[in-house]
This record gives C-alpha cells, structure tokens and sequence, in this order.
C-alpha cells in the first residue's frame, strides 16, 4: 500500500471513531459524561468508591474537566458528593438514585447493542478486528518513536549549522 494512501486512510479511521457518539440525541449526556457515569457504576457494583482522581485517570482528563463535569452532572441531579466519614477532605463521587436506574437501563442497551455489533461481523470477526487494531497501533507508535528520533536529530543538526 502506497505509503500516503495509508496515512490518509489512518486519519480518516480515526475521523469516523471520533464521530461516535453513544446515545447521541436519545439521552441529554455526551461521551465523557456516559462514560464517567459508568465508572461510578463499575466502582459502585464492586463495592468501592471513587475520587475525582480516580475518575480523571480512567478518563484520561485532568481533575478539573473531571471538578466541572461533575458540578455540571450534580445540578442535573445525576450525581453527588458524599464526604468521607473520617477525612472530610476526601468527597466521593456517586450516582444518585435516579442515575443509577438509568445508568442500569444504559448498560442493558449497550450490552445489547454491542451484541449485535458482534453478530453482524462474528465473535472471530471482532477478535480479529481487536488483534489487528492492537498490533497497528503497536506498529505505529513504535514507528513514531522513530520518527521523533529523526526529527530531533534533525533539529539538533540544524540548530548546529
């Protein structure tokens, strides 16, 4: 494959990814929203509790974008913070009891929805379709590396001219 022709198709992968939008238009939340809302949830079925913090790491944003969504989600009562009993510095994050209705009716969905993702293209059809994107991905960002390494070197004998 001609090597332009893959970074075009790469980048117009990444576009269609991007345009993903779980329930857009069915329910009032965006991705990040449904997916910080889910993470309440998981901790919550495994019987802990989480932090802003915790949520930020999973989410891969920082504790303020995490601070206003979670502002934003609690006017919209669909979450609250519950102060720690013995640290009042430490507040958890938890659906509310509303949310947490919703959020179950929203897994249902998804995990109906997923189903049928898999049915169309067969379980070995998805398993391939993970291996393949994982090793792409692998690939590329060791190929990256490489291509910063040139480019540093470049810059460092530019900058010596």
């Amino acid at each position: 494959m001609n090597a332009m022709e893959l970074f075009r198709q790469t980048f117009e992968i990444r576009r269609r990814f991007e345009e993903i939008k779980y329930f857009h238009g069915i329910l009032p939340f965006n991705n990040t929203e449904i997916q910080l809302m889910y993470a309440v949830m998981e901790a919550g079925e495994r019987g802990e509790r989480v932090i802003s913090s915790d949520l930020a790491r999973s989410l891969g944003i920082t504790r303020s974008a995490v601070s206003q969504m979670v502002n934003k989600l609690e006017e919209r009562n669909v979450v609250c913070r519950v102060s720690d009993e013995r640290d009042r510095k430490i507040a958890y994050v938890e659906l509310t009891e509303h949310a947490q209705k919703v959020c179950a009716t929203m897994k249902m969905l998804i995990c109906e929805f997923m189903q049928s993702v898999v049915l169309r293209l067969g379980e070995e059809g998805v398993e391939h379709f993970f291996a393949v994107s994982n090793a792409f991905f692998d690939a590329f960002d060791e190929g990256f590396s490489e291509l910063r390494e040139k480019i540093e070197h470049l810059k460092e004998n530019a900058d010596k001219e």
